[in-house]
């Protein structure tokens, strides 16, 4: 079997890569009572000077072992370890890098922060600073530095009431602003956190963390603009609506306008975004293609079934990220996300557009 890896970059940046363990003292878990601290893992993809050495690795063998426990799937933990990204570990910050745009990402439930991994080196290499959360216990794995993995707590006896998703999403809301707190305060956890514009925020998650982003928003004004991608979201939208960009990207079929219960959320939520907004879906897309897991899905062989490739979703969910935060963040001339179409004609716009 060829070894899998990821898609490489399309910046001109090469990219650094980096993982901090940050403890939020003021709060317990909100998932297990005996912790007493919220302890988060994250990854940060930065443009780099000098890189070097190996290249970062995917998951650490321990974390491949949980996040393929109980899965059917006829994938050996070592493969799944083994996959190649583009990042190097540690690689020292690209000089005179001020200002850079800072975009936070929140995986699906039970994901692990790294099935974002092309996303977050993409954005690094055309010049932002990716974060992507590790929101504990509910993922398959969050492995610690002193050699701790907190494992998914979520299962028995945990019930998947509407209340239980809204504290999903409103926990993750918590966590994105504690790792904003950290990275923009007067200690951060990174050398390159100097770097930041904490004018220049962005947010986008895939599923649950898609849905969160939208929490995040409502809760901390810091976040300038955000991206839903194909995740169904709550009521959390205040009637006076939120007035910050927002993009929403998901499957057709699943979140086209009329399509069932994920979609009428989002027809929900459409009145209420009040500032620039734009709401496409993908033919032939599964849930998966948005990340990491459906193109190596089809190089392991085991494809989802999609009628667009993993590696070609891949490449639109890049380029509409790259194109909504190049607008939003850096000041992009208007209407440039709006000439994607041509390139993608697997994409389609629904809904007035403002």
């Amino acid at each position: 079997m060829t070894e899998p890896a990821l898609p490489a970059p399309t910046g001109s940046h090469p990219v650094g890569t980096t993982s901090v363990h940050l403890q939020d003292a003021s709060r317990p878990d909100p998932w297990v009572a005996e912790v007493p601290t919220r302890e988060l893992m994250i990854t940060i993809w930065y443009p780099a000077a000098r890189p070097s050495g190996p290249r970062a690795p995917y998951l650490t063998r321990t974390e491949a072992v949980e996040v393929l426990a109980g899965r059917s799937v006829g994938v050996a933990p070592d493969v799944l370890s083994s996959v190649r990204t583009h990042a190097f570990p540690d690689a020292p910050p690209a000089p005179a890098s001020r200002g850079l745009p800072l975009v936070l990402l929140s995986p699906g439930f039970t994901r692990p922060r790294a099935t974002l991994t092309s996303i977050g080196e993409d954005l690094a290499s055309h010049g932002y600073v990716a974060v992507a959360i590790d929101h504990t216990y509910e993922t398959a794995a969050t492995a610690f530095p002193d050699g701790r993995v907190a494992v998914f707590a979520l299962g028995h006896g945990f019930a998947r009431t509407p209340e239980f998703w809204r504290k999903v999403k409103t926990g993750r809301a918590r966590d994105a602003s504690f790792v904003l707190d950290r990275l923009l305060g007067g200690d951060p956890p990174w050398e390159g956190a100097a770097g930041l514009a904490p004018d220049r925020i962005g947010m986008a998650g895939h599923s649950a963390g898609g849905a969160a982003t939208i929490a995040a928003m409502v809760a901390d004004e810091r976040i300038r603009a955000g991206v839903d991608v194909d995740g169904s979201t709550d009521s959390l939208i205040p009637d006076t609506g939120l007035d910050r960009p927002f993009l929403f990207l998901g499957r057709d079929g699943q979140y086209a306008p009329g399509d069932g219960p994920a979609a009428d959320t989002w027809a929900r939520d459409w009145p209420l975004l009040t500032g620039w907004r734009r709401w496409l879906v993908v033919a032939g897309a599964k849930h998966p293609s948005f990340t990491d897991l459906g193109l190596l899905a089809d190089q392991l062989g085991m494809p989802l079934g999609a009628a667009t490739s993993g590696l070609r979703t891949t490449a639109i969910t890049r380029t509409c990220l790259r194109a909504f935060f190049d607008q939003h963040l850096r000041g992009a001339p208007h209407g440039a996300f709006d000439r994607l179409s041509a390139d993608h004609p697997e994409v389609r716009s629904c809904g007035p557009v403002t």
